[in-house]
This record gives C-alpha cells, structure tokens and sequence, in this order.
C-alpha cells in the first residue's frame, strides 16, 4: 500500500478496518497478525515496548525488518531496564525511538512536589507515560503492544486488532493470546533479549518506584502500583 493510500484513510475506515481485522485474524500466529500490519500500514506502524522483553520488537522485526521500536523513558526506570532498551537496540533489527517526557524528573518535583508517584500515581503515569506516547504516536495509524489476556482480568478481553477510541488508531496486540509459557518458549527458541529482573522475582517491569517483586500465586501484574486499586497506567484505558 501506498503512502497515498494510508494517508486517504479516514478515521471510519481506520476502525472498520481494526474491527474486521480483529475478528479475521483471532486465529492467526502472532507472526501472521504483524505481518498483516506491516502490509497494510507500512512505516506508519510502530511497536510500543516497555523492554521488559523484546519478544514482540523481535516478532515485529521478522515481518518488517527496521521497524520503528517505541520506548517510553520516564525518567524513573530501572537501570536494567535501559539496559535492555540499548541492548536491543544494538543486535536486533529495529530503529528504536525514546520518547521522553516534557519535564525531567527534577523539574515534575519543582512544579507538583516531590514523589507524586506516591501522592498522585494516576496523574504521574499522565504526564510520563500517557502524554509522551500521545505526542509521539501521532505519525503513525497502527501501533502494536505486548498486551496478553492471561496477564490480568483488565487484559482477558484484548483483541489481537482492535480500535484505539483514545488516540483514533489501530491497536494491534499479536500476542494476546499467548501464555507466559509461550512467551518463554519463544525466548528460548530465538534467543530473545529479556529485562534482567524477570529472573529477579519481577513478573512485570514498570517504573521502580511503583514496582515490587511479586509473591507466590500472585498475577502477573500483583506487582505494579502494589497496595492501590490502580492496575493500568493509562496507556491501555
């Protein structure tokens, strides 16, 4: 497809297209759902990745070698973490893009008040997370995450193509139906670059202040936000 083409897409077409997309593809291989992406939008799709592995940057790359890689650098992430981000961006074939808030960290203390991670997460997660990958979407019609319905009961009803109400794109999430047992299956087999930490007793890697190790029996994501009612940053609702 054409820039031209992408580009006479209207936002109508845009969501009948994920909404059938979503129910065609339900069945199909990971590899098959982003390469479906790459066909359809070219370099105006990109994957987002927290680097807490790079399981969905390496599927992507298989089907669109060069794909823009997407990550979020908050100012208040674990050294592993940036590890893995420049790790990947050294062996594997993606162009990774960090996007970054529009204040520092020191500069979010000297306007809100120190630590509003813990005063206010919801608001910190806006404007660290939410409103940098707002700005830095904007090129782009599609966009693919890491998202699995076993992770959580927020997740268990993602589409593997389905519309993105809050920025007007198509939110592709090849995984979705994948177990941890097949993510670490896919490790193993191509040798995926994965966040120190998951060997660290961390099932799930956001920002440090706001992430602990997770407990025996606990989901996935027990240990984000640990103690609050919030599970979700903002990114996916």
């Amino acid at each position: 497809m054409t820039t031209t083409a992408q580009e006479e897409r209207t936002t109508d077409d845009l969501k009948a297209l994920a909404e059938q997309a979503g129910r065609d593809l339900e069945d199909a291989s990971a590899l098959e759902i982003l390469q479906w992406a790459a066909d359809t939008f070219g370099r105006r799709f990109c994957v987002t990745s927290s680097m807490e592995d790079a399981v969905v940057a390496h599927l992507a790359s298989r089907a669109m070698p060069g794909v823009d890689v997407v990550f979020l650098d908050t100012g208040y992430h674990f050294e592993e973490t940036i590890g893995t981000r420049d790790a990947v961006e050294a062996v594997m074939d993606v162009n990774v893009i960090t996007l970054t808030p529009r204040q520092t960290v020191a500069e979010q203390d000297a306007e809100y008040g120190p630590k509003l991670h813990d005063r206010d997460p919801d608001l910190c997660c806006f404007l660290r997370k939410v409103k940098p990958l707002e700005e830095g979407l904007k090129g782009y019609l599609a966009w693919a995450t890491g998202l699995r319905r076993d992770e959580s009961e927020t997740r268990a009803n993602t589409p593997v193509v389905g519309w993105d109400e809050k920025r007007q794109k198509v939110k592709i999430s090849p995984i979705a139906r994948w177990t941890q047992d097949d993510v670490d299956a896919y490790v193993a087999e191509h040798g995926v670059l994965t966040n120190p930490l998951l060997m660290d007793g961390y099932a799930s890697v956001g920002c440090a202040p706001c992430t602990r190790r997770t407990l025996a029996g606990e989901d996935a994501r027990a240990g984000r936000w640990a103690g609050r009612a919030k599970t979700e940053c903002g990114l996916h609702g």
